[in-house]
């Protein structure tokens, strides 16, 4: 019951929702979240951390980015099936569909500073 408590609070935050919905699209750093969705930086990786720790996001170092994409979801079932429906849930959603037009928009090159 642990790891899906752990996966529906992560998902239970509609920061962390939108955050889902960007990476179905492509892998982002912290940085070009935090410019889509205008939150501080601790905010945003606080949400990572969350997601992280549900197994629903996982990172990988790119120089000197940290770049998080969707986990496969082969951790737990919860992961397997939510991050599934997921797919196909909210892309009706006015604010998801403008985030989603943002996105080519964001590139790291020209918005983080390191």
């Amino acid at each position: 019951m642990r790891t899906f408590l752990r996966v529906m609070k992560a998902l239970s935050d509609p920061n962390r929702v939108k955050i889902i919905k960007m990476l179905q699209n492509r892998p982002l750093c912290v940085c070009e979240i935090q410019a889509v969705l205008d939150i501080a930086q601790p905010t945003v990786s606080n949400h990572l951390k969350v997601l992280e720790d549900a197994d629903l996001v996982h990172n990988r170092k790119e120089g000197p980015w940290a770049i998080y994409s969707l986990a496969d979801g082969k951790s737990s079932p919860y992961c397997a099936s939510l991050l599934g429906n997921l797919m196909h849930w909210l892309d009706n959603d006015p604010e998801i569909t403008k985030i989603v037009e943002t996105l080519p928009l964001i590139q790291k090159e020209n918005i983080c500073k390191r």
